[in-house]
């Protein structure tokens, strides 16, 4: 089972359309529909709008996934994850397939010049690694700040409220690792 099987039966129990769970969650209704039809996963922040539309929690969204057989996947540098979070200086890239079978969630987040990613807080035991590849950024964690530039890192409790921001001239890169997989 993906999750788009999984959102589909919940919807469908709760007497939803496709369009009203577009509504409700703020997720287009393309995307809702390559989800449900598993040729997409959406992304972790979909995921959330989509349970709060449903008034689920994350977990029980994942609860009756399959757990991977597969322990070894590769992809090549030139293979994209089809899965982004982006706005107008940011952008993060999911750098693994099937997220939601993972026990940890690497990302690789670019952010331009002067750009910040959005502010982040997680549930509580959820831990974050983040290795500065390129650039400088400081780290806003729990209202501390922490100046953070190439061949850095920085392990941290994710609950607390995090942005990144991008203090140096040119675009940053930043290898950041969650554990576990934000379920």
């Amino acid at each position: 089972m993906h999750v788009g099987q999984t959102i589909h039966r919940l919807r469908k129990e709760r007497k939803m359309t496709l369009l009203e769970l577009s509504r409700l969650s703020g997720v287009a209704l393309a995307t809702l529909s390559r989800i449900e039809n598993g040729r997409m996963t959406g992304t972790l922040e979909s995921h959330m709008h989509i349970c709060r539309a449903l008034e689920i929690a994350l977990p029980d969204l994942y609860r009756d996934l399959e757990a991977s057989s597969r322990k070894i996947e590769m992809r090549s540098k030139k293979a994209a994850s089809g899965v982004y979070v982006r706005d107008r200086k940011a952008a993060s890239e999911m750098l693994a397939p099937n997220l939601v079978n993972k026990k940890m969630a690497p990302v690789m987040m670019r952010i331009a010049s002067g750009g910040n990613t959005q502010k982040e807080t997680t549930r509580p035991g959820i831990e974050k690694f983040i290795y500065i590849l390129e650039g400088r950024i400081e780290a806003s964690i729990g209202g501390q700040k922490y100046a953070l530039s190439s061949g850095d890192t920085l392990y941290f409790e994710s609950s607390a409220a995090h942005l990144f921001r991008n203090t140096g001239k040119g675009e940053a890169r930043v290898i950041c690792v969650s554990s576990p997989a934000y379920v």
